[in-house]
This record gives C-alpha cells, sequence and structure tokens, in this order.
C-alpha cells in the first residue's frame, strides 16, 4: 500500500487542460456559494444572518482584559469571571484566561468593522482548513489542490455549523484551520529537509483557547508521535503560564476554583444546541443531575476507544481520518458540543469525497478490458467503495445542511437563524435554565418520535461515523502487509484489498 503522501506521476499530454477546466469549476462553484450567501444577507434583515453575540463575548473579555471600564471592575475578584455577562442573556465569559489575552487584539478594532472582518476571517478560515487537509492527503500545491478546495469549500458553505458559526461570530472554523495546519504539515520542509520540530505547538495553542483540543495529546501518544505530543503539551503549558502572568486572579478561579470543568456556565446541557453524548444523555435522562454518571462512563469509554481508533488509522497509513476521529471523538466527549463546534464535518465531507474519487480511478486503471474490446475498464460500472464513500460525503452535507426551518414547520424555533434538522422540534427557550434552573417541563425532555431524531441529528450522526471509523481502524492492515495481495500470496490478501482505502 502506497503512502497516503505518496503522489500520482503527472500523466504526459492532456494534463494541463483538465486542470485548468477543474479550477474554473471550483471558482465557479465557490462563486456561486458566496453569489447566493450575499443575496440572502441582502434580502433579509441582519438579525437573519448575523447576530454575533460570541464575537462580542470575546471582544468584551478583551476589553476586561485591558481594564477598559465599564466592563472592567476592579472590586471584583475575578473580573474575568464575574461579570455579568453580554446583552440580555448575559452570556459570561466561559474561555480560558489565555483567551481573553487572545481576544484583546479584537477590542483594538471598532465594533461595526470587527462584525464584518469575523465574516471574511471565517471564509477565510474554512478555505484554509479545507486546504491543509488535502496538503495532508498529499496533494501538491497546485491548480488541482486549489479546484479540490474551492469544489470542497462550496459543498460545504451552506451546511449549518458553518453558517452558525459566521452568524455568531465564532472562531470555530480559525481553531480548526490552526488544529489542521499544524498536524498535517511534513514532518521535515520539502525544500531543506529540516525538521519541523515545533510540530503539534499550534495544537496546544488551541487547546489554550478552548480545551476541547487536549483529546489530540493522547491521540498523538498512542500514535508514537511523541514529540508531536509533547509539543502540544508544551504549547498548553504556555497559555497557561502566559494567564497567570498577566491575569493571575482569573486564572486561580478558572484553573484552582474549577470553572474549567462546570459545563453549566455555558447554558442548559440539556438544550437542543448541545449536540454531545451529555446533551442526548440528558435529554433522555429529563434532568442534568440525573444524567451525569451515565454521561461518565458513556464519555469514558467513547474517549478510550475513539483515542485507540485514531490512533490505529494513524499507524496503519492514514492520519487524516486519524485526526478526523480524534477530533469527532471530542466533540462526542465534550460536555458541551454546540451545534456550530461540528464545523469538523466540513473536511470530513471532503476526506471522503477524496476517497470516493480515488476508489472509481484505482478501479479505472487496474479493470481488465473486456474481450475484444478497446480500452482498459472504461466501462465498468463504478466499484463499490466508490459508490459508498461518495454516498457518504453527499449524506454528511445534507444531514448538517443549512435547511431552512420552514420547510418544515411554520414556526421558527430559535430566533431569524433557524436552519437545519436541529432546529424542527420545539426547544426552550435558553433565559428559562439561567431563570428557573433546571425544570421537567422543558421541551427537551418531552421530545418523542421523530423529534428525537430531529433534535439529536448530529450526535446520532457523529455516533455513526464513530462506528464507521472505528470499524475501519480494526480492519484496515498495518502498511508491512502492502504486498500481501500480490499474485503468489495467500488468499487473506482478497479481504485486505477489499478492506483497503485508496491511497492519496
Amino acid at each position: 500500500m502506497r503512502s497516503v503522501h505518496s503522489r500520482q506521476q503527472a500523466q504526459p499530454g492532456g494534463q494541463p487542460k483538465p486542470r485548468r477546466s477543474l479550477l474554473l469549476a471550483g471558482l465557479g462553484a465557490f462563486a456561486v456559494a458566496l453569489g447566493l450567501y450575499a443575496i440572502y444577507t441582502a434580502i433579509h434583515p441582519k438579525s437573519f444572518t448575523l447576530n454575533p453575540v460570541d464575537l462580542a463575548v470575546y471582544r468584551s473579555g478583551g476589553l476586561i482584559v485591558r481594564h477598559i471600564r465599564p466592563l472592567y471592575d476592579p472590586r471584583l475578584a475575578a473580573p474575568l469571571y464575574d461579570w455579568i455577562g453580554y446583552g440580555k442573556l448575559h452570556l459570561p465569559f466561559t474561555y480560558t484566561p489565555f483567551a481573553a489575552i487572545a481576544f484583546a487584539v479584537i477590542s483594538f478594532v471598532p465594533w461595526w468593522l470587527s462584525q464584518q472582518l469575523s465574516v471574511t476571517v471565517n471564509i477565510i478560515a474554512l478555505l484554509a482548513a479545507l486546504w491543509f487537509t488535502l496538503g495532508g492527503l498529499g496533494y501538491r500545491k497546485d491548480q488541482t489542490r486549489l479546484a479540490v478546495t474551492l469544489l470542497g469549500a462550496a459543498a460545504v458553505f451552506w451546511t449549518e455549523p458553518v453558517l452558525r458559526t459566521i452568524y455568531l461570530g465564532q472562531v470555530n472554523l480559525v481553531l480548526m484551520a490552526l488544529i489542521i495546519w499544524d498536524l498535517c504539515q511534513p514532518d521535515t520542509r520539502p525544500d531543506t529537509g529540516k525538521s519541523r520540530w515545533w510540530k503539534g505547538f499550534g495544537t496546544g495553542i488551541a487547546a489554550g483557547i478552548k480545551l476541547v483540543p487536549l483529546i489530540f495529546i493522547p491521540y498523538l501518544l498512542l500514535a508514537r508521535k511523541f514529540r508531536q505530543a509533547a509539543m502540544a503539551c508544551a504549547g498548553f503549558a504556555f497559555t497557561v503560564l502566559l494567564g497567570f502572568v498577566i491575569l493571575p486572579s482569573d486564572s486561580s478561579t478558572w484553573w484552582f476554583g474549577g470553572l474549567f470543568v462546570q459545563g453549566g456556565r455555558t447554558g442548559f446541557t440539556g438544550w437542543a444546541g448541545n449536540q454531545s453524548l451529555n446533551g442526548l444523555i440528558t435529554r433522555l435522562a429529563g434532568s442534568v443531575n440525573s444524567a451525569k454518571p451515565a454521561w461518565i462512563a458513556a464519555a469514558v469509554l467513547v474517549g478510550v476507544a475513539g483515542v485507540i481508533g485514531a490512533a490505529l488509522l494513524d499507524r496503519k497509513g492514514y492520519p487524516v481520518p486519524g485526526l478526523l476521529m480524534a477530533a469527532l471523538t471530542g466533540l462526542l466527549v465534550s460536555p458541551v458540543s454546540w451545534d456550530h463546534h461540528w464545523v469538523w464535518i466540513a473536511p470530513g465531507a471532503l476526506v471522503a469525497a477524496h476517497y470516493a474519487v480515488k476508489a472509481w480511478q484505482r478501479h479505472a486503471r487496474t479493470a481488465v478490458p473486456a474481450p475484444g474490446g478497446g480500452g482498459g475498464g472504461g466501462g465498468a460500472p463504478p466499484p463499490r467503495a466508490s459508490i459508498a464513500l461518495g454516498i457518504l460525503a453527499a449524506g454528511v452535507v445534507a444531514w448538517f445542511g443549512a435547511w431552512p426551518a420552514r420547510l418544515f414547520t411554520a414556526r421558527l424555533n430559535l430566533g431569524h437563524d433557524s436552519l437545519g434538522l436541529l432546529w424542527i422540534p420545539r426547544n426552550s427557550s435558553p433565559v428559562s435554565y439561567q431563570r428557573y434552573g433546571d425544570r421537567r417541563w422543558f421541551a427537551e425532555y418531552h421530545w418523542h418520535g421523530l423529534a428525537l431524531v430531529a433534535g439529536n441529528a448530529y450526535v446520532l450522526a457523529g455516533l455513526a461515523l464513530f462506528g464507521l471509523l472505528g470499524a475501519l481502524a480494526l480492519l484496515l492492515p498495518y502498511p508491512d502487509e502492502e504486498h500481501a495481495d500480490e499474485p503468489g500470496a495467500t488468499t487473506k490478501g482478497s479481504m485486505r484489498e477489499r478492506l483497503r482505502l485508496p491511497s492519496a
């Protein structure tokens, strides 16, 4: 089996033209996706397309770090975490002290400008994440890679997690791009051969802003990437130490006061928007407290199985699927995984489409010509692996699509931004939990039938993908079995050939 970083030789003659055609198709598709978004923003009030409350929380945290009043109150023991919160919902600052320090840069930008910059930065981060993903799959920095990046971005742009991240001014796409860039780049520089010894440090920085990326550290250790794991730890330690240097009282409150494990600070964990195992189990259990024992057990089980499976994929020659399985594990086991955290489905759909195309290309190259026929397999039907992977890629985009809620219901469930399957069933107001605490009459506790499927759509899809990746991790062979299915080998190779993902 060839390495996922191996590259196909350029075909003599006729190659530049298909590349140009593919690039034009990518540019056209992405222009259409952006054009539709521009039309959507033009014909709707701003509240339909942009409500950057999370960006406002980031900016407020940065202003507190800079001691800007009235947000900063020196009488408070921990001004950042004792802050009353933003807006009518009194949204608190729920991120690390280092995140507030990083967000201080945002606070220098005028509010009207930062909103527009947020949209632009998120779109660029989506493109960057897909570009880096393709780099991990072995693509050169050429027109083909750019074309596939644009085609992939056009396909996933109108998914709910992506649009929701843009709508709220969230940082998910930026952190995802940082992690993929950090872990998918080659270990050495191709031009000089020098080692990228700092590889992994960026992942630690991302974990210093949102703690969920810490899941990549045990994954790297089990994948025997010890230096990368050490650098990730170093990056995370750097963020913690910097927080104590600049914000000592807030850092003490966050780390020693246990704020970092209080998922309830972010809101009602049983709310429809929380698409983690904790959210699913809470909704089924009927209360936050009664769900905790079952959630802890499930999180430990899924967490251990997930990092082992991710490491197995990596060690068997599939580092990008391994990386995605680690990210999926983090989404499932995190106490809170809001719908916009699921932006990882964007590179996931691209990777599935990549392997679908490669399976079809390999089949076309190796198909036996028909007796008395001309070419080699051009008329043969596509292989089942290609069809299955293509359906998987399309299914992910469709399942996480930003379908207008009015297609399914006459009532919008989350202000004006009710897009996607999640918001079809009735859900409780986020204000209710802040005002009354956990109550049995919350709508999520009384879902039944299709409401249970739609309201838990992301976590259910995540569990299905988790099972698929886990099965591949167990069934795919190690690279040292590369020649097991060559002529003269035992018949075990045929099974290996059917299970093997095509090389990149």
